[in-house]
């Protein structure tokens, strides 16, 4: 019988986990929703969410994956399994499976840009239009149908080679590189952008907090959904990637760490952005796409060394993308492997197709692509995961579970919270994203 492969280390995994939960909500969003509800304000409930997720959710899809040693299809089924409703368990685990294919189908787009302006960092074509109107035609033209064709193929086929290579050859090495390169030349920035005049203002919002913002109930579940999207609890993921560690490691101890990197890359990302664009006294409202591709290059040409700012600024951005792209197409393509007994190279090209066609022909549509999934795919798969562990397989096998590869049993609590707590909120940003129109 084949060893299924797994992480060669702790930190390799640690990594790759980091990886998948920093992407493009720490750096688009995170700053922008931290400028639009009162700086602090806005981040006290995120810290508070981000604890709240990390200890039942994280740990809970970690948990999963390791004692099933399976993608989601034969977790599920095996959970239902011992209700004798295998087949149910299967079925519904194709939402969280179909889910993760779609939305790196839809962040294969979102890389084909990001490859396309790394590169024209150094080209100089990034840089090249005139004025923020030019900026953002230039977005435009490459944002629509059929717009970047080159570029986006060529972002899938890199990753396709790193998921080939498997979990320690490709995803853990990978991930050992760019993790620590996005982290160093964040800080890279964020210490030039401190002494840019103006910046301090920055600082200033970043730490104020505001009664007002505080006590609006759009600030805690806007911090809910950035905090949930952000450390990436969908059913999929983290379920898979957990599905390759050891017994012997300690989970709780794992997600921590993840959690903490996650939560330093979405402040390393305001500190950075919030600042810059004080320095040219904007107010920083426009999040998603627009602030990437056009506001924050239009403001890079304004500033001394702009060349060297824009290289380090995609290069950055590149690494965390690549790095979520790999994590989303990794639970498909396990499942390749699973049930129609593929190696790892068919699968991957099989899946790599797939993404191929599909994401060229919802270029035009990818931020309604997108948003369907945030909204309805993700916390289902989430919520579907926490009752097939918390609900179905019951308290005796969770803490069995999350106590393997500790010296001393985690707290009692972690049950009841995540059976009573964190299930009921997957559902509840299910709801919040359907009446508000998203909140991830």
């Amino acid at each position: 019988m084949k060893t299924r492969d797994s992480f060669s280390t702790r930190w390799g995994f640690i990594l790759a986990c980091i990886g998948s939960a920093v992407g493009m909500g720490n750096i688009w969003m995170f700053p922008t929703r931290v400028s639009l509800y009162g700086g602090g304000s806005f981040l006290i409930p995120y810290f508070i969410f981000v604890v709240l997720i990390a200890f039942t959710g994280v740990i809970g899809e970690m948990c999963f994956g390791r004692a099933t040693r399976s993608g989601p299809i034969d977790a599920f089924g095996i959970a239902c399994e011992t209700k004798g409703k295998r087949k149910i368990g299967e079925t519904l685990a194709g939402i969280p499976v179909v889910g993760s294919l779609a939305m790196a189908i839809g962040y294969t787009v979102v890389m084909g840009w990001i490859l396309k302006y790394a590169v024209g960092a150094f080209t100089g074509s990034t840089l090249a239009p005139a004025d923020v109107e030019s900026f953002g035609a230039s977005f435009g033209g490459m944002a629509s149908a059929f717009g970047n064709n080159i570029w986006q193929i060529v972002a899938l086929v890199i990753s396709m080679i790193i998921l080939m290579l498997g979990v320690g050859g490709g995803i853990e090495k990978a991930n050992k590189i760019m993790m620590p390169v996005f982290f160093v030349l964040f800080v890279i920035l964020g210490v030039y952008v401190a002494f840019q005049p103006g910046a301090v203002e920055g600082y200033k919002y970043i730490f104020r907090i505001d009664p007002a913002a505080l006590a609006d109930p759009k600030t805690w579940i806007f911090a809910l959904g950035q905090a949930f999207f952000s450390l990436s609890v969908a059913g999929n993921g983290t379920l898979i990637y957990g599905s390759y560690l050891s017994d012997k490691e300690n989970v709780p101890a794992s997600a921590a760490r993840v959690a903490f990197f996650d939560t330093l890359a979405a402040l390393l990302a305001a500190f950075v952005i919030i600042p810059a664009m004080a320095t040219t006294g904007a107010q920083l409202n426009q999040g998603g796409p627009g602030l990437l591709f056009i506001y924050l290059p239009s403001l890079m040409k304004t500033m001394p060394g702009a060349t060297i700012i824009c290289i380090i600024f995609f290069v950055a951005v590149l690494f965390a993308g690549m790095s979520s792209l790999i994590n989303l197409y990794e639970a498909p393509i396990a499942t390749v492997q699973e049930k129609l007994k593929l190696g790892r190279v068919p699968a991957c090209a099989v899946i790599g197709l797939i993404g191929v066609v599909v994401s060229i022909l919802i270029q035009g549509i990818v931020s309604d692509w997108m948003d369907v999934l945030s909204i309805y795919i993700c916390p289902l798969g989430a919520g579907l995961a926490g009752i097939m562990f918390f609900w179905v397989l019951g308290k005796k096998y969770v803490e069995t579970q999350v106590n393997k590869g500790r010296e001393n049993a985690f707290t009692t609590k972690f049950y009841p919270i995540c059976k009573y707590l964190y299930v009921p909120v997957c559902f509840i940003v299910l709801i919040l994203g359907i009446a508000l129109g998203g909140i991830g």
